[in-house]
């Protein structure tokens, strides 16, 4: 499989901290990485660095072999916009939205009219058993089904890459694990690759690679066999 982002050498410091240590990292098309470490280990910020949030002091980031850690400031939030999709941990859903507002407004940020974009939001729904929702507003959706809205938002721009900073952390074992499933696989099929950050190593394992942060580092590299 072809590479779609890739960090090489990357170093952040603040301060006197190091935060990130050379490290190397890359992600394949339909790929699903796990990004693990206790915490203060540098796994937020490595993500946050090859999602363009965060500019290294060292090193590089690359999309589809392009540079993207130089780019000016309105570049690089055009490409987050168009390029990558976000799920965080509680959701960020804006409660005066019905659900397919909430999906479509990536699409009309980007000048999408209305009635094109909520159509195109709505084919997520089904995939990510939303059916029957999309007039429901966040506070009227369980955590499960606000996650999934989320999951449904950052897909809707048809990104290269969805970053995921501890999507569920704020779920119960048994919606986690319904959760990350269709993360994991939705966002396989629609082609784009998964960058997430967690704690939990159950979560973890439905990617089919983790690695492991420790004092700005990668300590360890696991690759699974996803059927």
């Amino acid at each position: 499989m072809n590479t779609v982002l890739a960090g090489y050498g990357l170093v952040k410091k603040y301060g006197s901290t190091t935060a990130l240590a050379g490290v190397d990292v890359d992600v394949r098309e339909r790929d699903s990485l796990a990004i693990m470490g206790p915490s203060g280990s540098g796994k937020s910020t490595l993500l946050h660095t090859l999602a363009g949030i965060i500019r290294p002091d060292g090193g590089q980031v690359l999309l589809r072999g392009e540079r993207i850690d130089k780019l000016g400031e309105n570049r690089l939030s055009a490409l987050r916009r168009k390029r990558f999709g976000f799920v965080f941990q509680f959701g960020q859903l804006l409660p005066e939205l019905p659900a397919e507002e909430n999906v479509a407004l990536p699409l009309m940020l980007e000048g999408t009219p209305r009635k094109e974009a909520v159509a195109r939001a709505r084919r997520w729904f089904a995939p990510l058993g939303l059916d029957g929702l999309e007039g429901r507003r966040p506070g009227q959706l369980s955590g499960g089904q606000a996650q999934r809205v989320a999951i449904a938002r950052a897909l809707a721009v048809e990104p290269d890459v969805v970053f995921a900073d501890e999507p569920t952390g704020a779920l119960d074992q048994r919606t986690s694990d319904e959760v990350v499933r269709l993360l994991t696989s939705v966002t396989r099929a629609s082609g784009a690759a998964l960058v997430m950050v967690t704690h939990d190593a159950d979560v973890a394992a439905h990617c089919d690679r983790v690695l492991q942060v420790r004092d700005g580092r990668i300590s360890g590299h696991s690759q699974f066999t996803v059927a």
